[in-house]
């Protein structure tokens, strides 16, 4: 019998491959059709593999059999066309094997198309999401619509109506025009960053799906770092804030699923090989006279991947605040801002800061609150911390606040014995 676990592992690292090069070697019409072959090349192997045993050569055996199933479904549409169009008609040998490459370069081609294909300004950034983690990173309907917290029907809604708007605008599965493509990389890079940011900053308990987007998204990234056209500054500092950040992926999180704080994860846990390879990026995004958002972010990354502590850090820290909220206001970096403040001016001057933005039912306003006022303030502190409990989203974040809230009122009772007895 064959293992189990092989036929979902070549699933997640082929079927977005499969998908793309058939796409581009179809046409952009054809996307949905370019998927159901590649889930009925799938389904092929499962119903073949258990019996027959698994081929020597798993991957080659999946390519030959979407090569097969491609050039079959072509010549149908081709005969079809022929009955309304004769001229349009093709002849079964002029489909052959070198139409359909599946050689890594021209993977990474299709893929790296797809992408600016699916960023078509056109399409929402919800849509181009999506239509990203779909199509370039093999996720179910049902795992999108766990990502995004919604339902199936919702996500498959979605999906189709995008596929349908890049067929109505004819976007072709193709590079830009060189008088295009840095405002269309603009859009590609928003929604690598977004993609990202839904795992590492997800809201869902499942750790799989939140390090799968993460690792997908620097995946994608990657492949624009490989092509001399899209390997710019903007892109390889992209690449580095992916690195910095998912080096703290797995100690963002205790053994129960619950979010650890900065302060308390185990430097030891942290992935020394990605911090290195943030740096390696960083300096490459170096050079330039461009300092986009994703500079200043890498280099906050940067400074946050070693835990000593220190004025200077902290003093960099703010400043690199201070510019980013000048190039692209967020309510989160302003949040972020307001702890750097506390560590360079003290919690007073962070509490006056932090009370302007006004992010009422924000649980890590409300929890940023909660920490400033905990040395001065034991009370008001809880009070915050209970409105961070009652907007918080998961489980394992009301966990967390729960034992904050408990720690708190457990040292407040010891402070008024304290001054009952003075």
């Amino acid at each position: 019998m064959i293992n189990d676990p092989l036929i979902p592992h070549l699933f997640r690292s082929e079927f977005s491959k499969i998908t793309a090069v058939l796409c581009r070697f179809m046409g952009g019409s054809h996307i949905d059709a370019a998927e159901d072959i590649a889930g009925e090349t799938f389904l092929a192997a499962l119903e073949t593999w258990p019996y027959k045993g698994c081929p020597p050569n798993p991957t080659a055996w999946l390519y030959t059999v979407a090569k097969n199933k491609a050039k079959n479904y072509m010549k149908r549409n081709s005969i079809l066309a022929g009955k309304v169009l004769p001229s349009l008609q093709k002849t079964t040998s002029e489909y052959n094997d070198a139409d359909i490459d599946f050689s890594i370069l021209n993977i990474a081609d299709s893929q790296l198309q797809m992408l600016f294909a699916i960023c078509h300004p056109s399409l929402s950034l919800e849509s181009q999401v999506g239509l990203a983690l779909r199509i370039l990173c093999g996720f179910g309907v049902d795992e999108i619509a766990h990502a995004f917290l919604t339902n199936k029907e919702t996500i498959h809604k979605r999906l189709q109506r995008a596929k349908e708007k890049l067929r109505s605008e004819k976007v072709a599965i193709e590079l830009p025009p060189s008088h295009q493509i840095q405002n269309r990389l603009d859009a590609v890079l928003k929604t690598l960053y977004l993609l990202f940011n839904e795992g590492y900053y997800s809201e869902t308990n499942d750790a799989i799906i939140r390090e799968d987007l993460c690792e997908e998204a620097i995946r994608l990234t990657s492949l624009l770092t490989q092509n001399e056209i899209t390997n710019l500054p903007r892109v390889n500092a992209l690449m580095a804030l992916m690195c910095f950040q998912s080096s703290r992926l797995k100690a963002r999180r205790n053994d129960n699923g619950e979010p650890v704080l900065y302060e308390d994860q185990d430097e030891k846990n942290w992935d020394k090989e990605l911090v290195s390879k943030g740096a390696y990026y960083l300096n490459k995004a170096s050079v330039g006279r461009v300092l986009s958002k994703y500079h200043l972010e890498a280099a906050i990354a940067y400074w946050h991947s070693n835990k000593q502590d220190g004025q200077e850090k902290w003093e960099n820290i703010l400043y690199l605040y201070n510019l980013l909220l000048q190039i692209e206001y967020s309510p989160i970096a302003a949040l972020n801002r307001s702890y750097a403040l506390s560590r360079v001016q003290g919690t007073e001057a962070a509490i006056r800061e932090t009370l302007k933005l006004s992010l009422n039912n924000n649980p890590y306003y409300h929890s940023l609150l909660a920490m400033l006022y905990e040395e001065t303030d034991k009370g008001k502190a809880i009070e915050e911390l209970r409105k961070a409990h009652s907007s918080a989203k998961t489980n394992s974040e009301k966990r967390l606040l729960e034992a904050r809230i408990d720690r708190l009122t457990k040292n407040q009772a010891r402070d008024d014995s304290k001054s009952f007895y003075l």
